[in-house]
C-alpha cells in the first residue's frame, strides 16, 4: 500500500508473458485508464475487455473502483491479462477479504507459460527439416 499526498490508492504489478502491468487502484468509482486512454480505446475487441474486468466480476465490485495503469511489452492479449493479473492483485491489497473468490477464479496466480527458446540446428523451437528414413 502506498499513500500519494492528493489521493489515496494501491498499488500492484501484473505479469503475463512479456507483458508488465503497473496499476494503481483508487477506492472511488470511475472508469479504467491505460497509457492515458480509456480501456475501450486502449483494448477495443470485447474479449480483451471481458479478461480486464474479470477480476469485478469475481468479486462483484463493478464500479466501485477506479483504475489508473501503465502497461508495456509483449502483445495485446499478455497486456490484457497482465492487467487483470496486477487488478486482482490490488483488489485482493485493497479489501483482503476479497482473496478467497479471486483465488477460486485463479486470477492471483501468473500464468508462468512463457516463449521457448529456439534450438540449434532448428527452424523454431521445435520445428525441423522434414526428415526421411529410406
Amino acid at each position: 500500500m502506498v499513500q500519494n499526498t492528493e489521493e489515496h490508492y494501491y498499488y500492484a504489478v501484473g505479469k503475463r508473458k512479456n507483458a508488465v502491468a503497473q496499476v494503481r487502484l483508487y477506492t472511488d468509482g470511475g472508469p479504467v485508464i491505460v497509457n492515458g486512454k480509456p480501456m475501450e480505446e486502449a483494448f477495443p475487441w470485447d474479449t480483451w475487455q471481458q479478461t480486464i474486468n474479470e477480476p469485478f466480476a469475481a468479486t462483484e465490485t463493478q464500479g466501485q473502483f477506479r483504475i489508473v495503469a501503465k502497461v508495456k511489452g509483449g502483445g495485446v492479449v499478455a497486456q490484457a491479462g497482465a492487467l487483470r493479473h496486477g487488478i486482482a492483485r490490488a483488489i485482493q491489497i485493497a479489501i483482503p477479504s476479497l482473496r478467497t473468490p479471486l483465488k477460486r477464479a485463479g486470477l492471483l496466480t501468473r500464468d508462468a507459460r512463457e516463449k521457448e527458446r529456439k534450438k540449434y540446428g532448428l527452424a523454431r523451437a521445435r520445428k525441423a527439416k522434414q526428415w526421411t528414413k529410406r
